[in-house]
Order: C-alpha cells, then sequence, then structure tokens
C-alpha cells in the first residue's frame, strides 16, 4: 500500500475541499432553485441554512476525517469499533460511487456544449430542446463525451493527493472564479439586468412558505457535498494543525458565493428575453440558455460566443471539481482496503463508474423503457443517492457525533487540542445533536412524500 500524503499547504487544503463542495449543484442546481422558489426570499433562507446547519455538519466530517487520517468506512470503524456505525461509512463510499456513475454523463453533457459553443454551432438560430433531446438519446456520443470526461478526473486522482488533487485544485478554483468574474460583468451589461437584480435581490416575503424553508435546507445540504464521504475523506488529507472551524467556514463562503454569483450570472441574462421561463427547471442550462445567449448576444455574435463559451467553461470546472472528490472518495477506500497502488485502485473505479455511467446514458435512449418505479436508471440513481441515502447519511453523522463521540473529543478536535479558541462550541455542540437531524429529517420526509 502507497504511503498516505497530506495537503501540502492549508490554502491547498481549503481551495480542494471548496472543489469537492463547488460543482453542478452550484452553478445548475441552485439556479433551478432559485428561480421554483421566488428568487430573494429563497436566497435568504438558504443564507441562513448554510450558517446553521451546513457549517456545523461540514466540521463534523472534517473532524471525523482528520482525527482517524483515513478513508470513510475505516474512520467510522476506528472510532466505533465493532458497532453498526460502520454503516455510515460503507453508505458513504456507495453513494459517492452511485453519484459519479451519473454525475460523469451529465459532466459530459456540458464538455458537449463546451465545444458546441467554441466552435460557433450552439449559437445557431436551433431548436434547443430538439437539439439536447436529440444529443442524450443517442446511444454513443453521450457515453463518449462522459467517457472524456472521465479519463479527465482519472488522471487527476492517479498522480496523488499532492501532484494531482491539490495542484489542479489551486489552478482550478482561482480559473472557475475569473471566469464567474468575466460572466457577471457581462450579465450586468444585459438589458434584463435590472429586472434579474430585483428578482435576486429584492426578498418577497410572501413567498416564504415551509416547502421554500425545506428547499432551501435541501438545497444547502447538496450544495456542500455532505454527507458523501468526499470532505470527511479529504479531511483525512488535513495536517493536523488545520483550523477547522475556520476551513469550514472558508469553504462555506466559497461555495456560497460560487452558487449566488451563479445566479447573478443566469437571471440578468434570462430577464433579458420576453417569454423564457425563470422555472424552467434543470432544462433550464442546457434548452433555455442556449436560447437567451443566442437572442441576447444576436447583433453581437462574437460576445455570444464568448460568454456561452466561458460559461460552459465554468459548468465544466466546477463539475471536474466535485467529480475529484467522489472519485477520491471510493479511490482511498479501494487502495486502502485491498492494498492496491493507487492508480490501480483509481483504474478500478473509473472502469466500474463508467461502466454503470454506460447504463445511465443508455436510459435516455435505447434503454428508456428500462424503468422501476416509473424512473429510468439515471433517475433511479439520482433518486436514491440525493433523496435517501444523503439525507439519511446525515442524520447519522449528527447523531454520531453530537451523541456517540466523546464531547472531549470533538472539543479536542475542533480547538488541536486546546490550542485555538473556538467559542461557539456550545452553539454547535446543540446545533448538531438538536437542529441539524431535526432539519435533515425534515427535508427528507418532504423529500420522499
Amino acid at each position: 500500500m502507497e504511503t498516505r500524503h497530506n495537503f501540502g499547504s492549508k490554502i491547498g487544503a481549503v481551495l480542494a475541499a471548496a472543489g469537492s463542495a463547488v460543482g453542478l449543484g452550484n452553478v445548475w442546481r441552485f439556479p433551478t432553485e432559485v428561480g421554483n422558489n421566488g428568487g430573494a426570499a429563497f436566497i435568504m433562507v438558504y443564507l441562513l441554512c448554510i450558517l446553521v446547519i451546513g457549517i456545523p455538519v461540514m466540521m463534523s466530517e472534517f473532524l471525523i476525517g482528520r482525527h482517524t487520517h483515513a478513508n470513510t468506512i475505516t474512520a467510522f470503524s476506528k472510532l466505533a469499533p465493532g458497532k453498526w456505525w460502520r454503516i455510515e461509512g460503507v453508505a458513504g463510499v456507495f453513494v459517492a460511487f452511485m453519484i459519479l456513475s451519473y454525475y460523469i454523463i451529465v459532466s459530459g453533457w456540458t464538455l458537449y456544449y463546451l465545444i458546441q459553443s467554441v466552435s460557433g454551432r450552439l449559437m445557431a438560430d436551433r431548436d434547443y430542446n430538439a437539439v439536447f433531446d436529440t444529443y442524450v438519446s443517442d446511444p454513443w456520443l453521450p457515453v463518449l463525451t462522459g467517457a472524456s470526461f472521465m479519463f479527465l478526473t482519472h488522471f487527476i486522482i492517479a498522480r496523488g493527493v499532492q501532484s494531482g488533487i491539490e495542484r489542479f485544485s489551486k489552478l482550478m478554483m482561482p480559473m472557475l472564479l475569473f471566469i464567474i468574474g468575466i460572466l457577471v460583468v457581462c450579465s450586468f451589461g444585459m438589458p434584463g439586468s435590472k429586472e434579474g437584480l430585483r428578482f435576486l435581490l429584492k426578498p418577497d416575503l410572501a413567498k416564504l412558505t415551509g416547502s421554500v424553508v425545506l428547499s432551501a435546507v435541501g438545497q444547502a445540504f447538496y450544495s456542500l457535498s455532505l454527507a458523501m464521504g468526499c470532505l470527511c475523506t479529504y479531511a483525512s488529507y488535513f495536517r493536523p494543525d488545520t483550523n477547522l472551524p475556520k476551513t469550514a467556514a472558508g469553504v462555506s463562503i466559497i461555495d456560497t458565493m460560487v452558487a449566488v454569483l451563479s445566479g447573478f450570472i443566469i437571471f440578468p441574462a434570462v430577464f433579458s428575453v420576453e417569454a423564457v421561463d425563470v422555472t424552467a427547471g434543470p432544462g433550464l442550462v442546457f434548452k433555455t440558455l442556449p436560447s437567451v445567449f443566442n437572442i441576447a448576444f444576436g447583433h453581437l455574435p462574437w460576445l455570444g460566443y464568448a460568454f456561452s463559451g466561458f460559461f460552459y467553461m465554468l459548468l465544466l470546472l466546477a463539475a471536474l471539481t466535485s467529480a475529484m472528490s467522489l472519485h477520491e472518495s471510493v479511490t482511498a477506500y479501494v487502495l486502502e482496503a485491498f492494498h492496491m497502488s493507487r492508480r490501480k485502485a483509481a483504474a478500478a473505479v473509473s472502469f466500474s463508474c463508467m461502466t454503470l455511467g454506460v447504463a445511465c446514458s443508455l436510459s435516455f435512449g435505447p434503454w428508456s423503457h428500462l424503468t422501476l418505479f416509473g424512473l429510468n436508471i439515471f433517475e433511479l440513481f439520482d433518486f436514491v443517492s440525493s433523496k435517501i441515502i444523503l439525507p439519511l447519511g446525515g442524520i447519522v453523522i449528527c447523531l454520531f457525533t453530537g451523541w456517540y463521540l466523546d464531547r472531549s473529543l470533538v472539543e479536542s478536535e475542533l480547538t488541536n487540542g486546546g490550542k485555538l479558541r473556538f467559542r461557539l462550541f456550545r452553539l454547535y455542540y446543540f446545533i448538531i445533536r438538536f437542529v441539524a437531524p431535526l432539519a435533515i429529517a425534515a427535508v427528507f420526509v418532504h423529500e420522499l412524500f
């Protein structure tokens, strides 16, 4: 078995963990949730959920990972030998494997749209619903783009913690933030920017319902990549002097900033075009936005090419940083449990995920007739992982940290053995024992039924 490495620097650890959290959930799912739940009112509740629930749960994952310096399954086994808590570690690795299997296909879509944007074909006057439906139902093209994305992810993971994950996180995260800055500036110059900003910044409290609150809790949980085993695995590479509360806060700030700024990119563009529904859902990115870019920049095609190219590059970078963490969560377990080299473990995970990814891709085309409970293979993977395993995993992490682990161990990890002051420990401990598990349970029941 290869020597276990740590991240080489504190900034590398923060950027890697932020990259794990930042993904399609920020750039794709967050604007969708904002559009479906009333705009600014949803954002207001979402920010509160990140602060009250997201950061405490992230800190819990961090302390479990750093204390054990092991993959997620071994981490729970070390802290609770012979106990059923180990099942949480197994669920974390399994859900990361399941999510990666269909995530690479969706990421392949972003790669395809990036190529279409750069080539100028996306900006042509076309029926974008037909373009997307024809592409995803093709038996080979989505598999090819998904496999290309899988290769990029595999290449980084096979290089290791410092030479792969940390080095590329230091490169990609600044690129991602730079592209966001460019796109936000361009969006502010669109005709509908004022309406878009009003939608995002002026809360309509009448739209605050129980459903909106629960959606905000669920989005905060999903956006931060909690209970996937990713953050726990990355924390196992943290150095002993890493300030866990400060790191969790830094990661959450970066993640939230990317999500909110993605709204500032998308909604000014959407409000620039009449008859575009802000509640268009997941199709917003692949069906609605290409049409928006084509109309909004029709008088300046070169600007449209650049804007759409940068946007789908942003999507691709966000997808890649998250895919890296999902892959590493599974690879870390395989190489440590089966005493394999990193390259062999990464290859085994890549091949297995790609095999399931093919099935997920074909579920939109030749295998669309294969359904269970009315869900095709892709939808079934998404439902089981995001609606069942993730929320249950989040509840278990809260119960494990708040009720099973010794309070002195938890406090010692969060204060680095008393070397750091963490004034909010009592509040954190109350949230992790009572508030967070009840809130996640409410989301679980709401989403499931």
